[in-house]
């Protein structure tokens, strides 16, 4: 089992940047695809951005060019640099990671752990 555990969620305002971390326990794996997704009230849970085990990234269009995703494999941690934050990016932001043989790609269907979310809320 892996285990995951995200920090960084918070209360902003429209144009604020802020920083979500992700640290994983367990059978953990530089070969892991990982990523971020969020869920918003009555909406399902979309894909924000993955890494694969090359660096390889995927960014969901609306989160292009604000959003960016490291990873660091020595320390088991994944990061999430958010600028420019905008109301609707107001969800529940959950770490996710899938094994290597799986697509490496925004759909949720396709993660075997997930962390128990941090909320991040942005007002106008």
């Amino acid at each position: 089992q892996v285990q995951l555990a995200e920090s960084g969620g918070a209360s902003v305002q429209t144009g604020e940047s802020l920083t979500l971390s992700c640290a994983a326990s367990g059978y953990t794996s530089s070969a892991y695809c990982m990523g971020w997704f969020r869920q918003a009230p009555g909406k399902e849970r979309e894909g924000v951005v993955t890494i694969d085990s090359a660096g390889a990234t995927q960014y969901a269009d609306s989160v292009k060019g604000r959003f960016t995703i490291s990873r660091d494999n020595t320390k088991n941690t994944l990061s999430l640099q958010m600028n420019n934050l905008k109301p609707e990016d107001t969800a529940m932001y959950y770490c996710a990671a899938s094994l290597p043989l799986l697509p490496c790609t925004l759909v949720a269907a396709y993660v075997g752990y997930w962390g128990q979310g941090t909320q991040v809320t942005v007002s106008s």
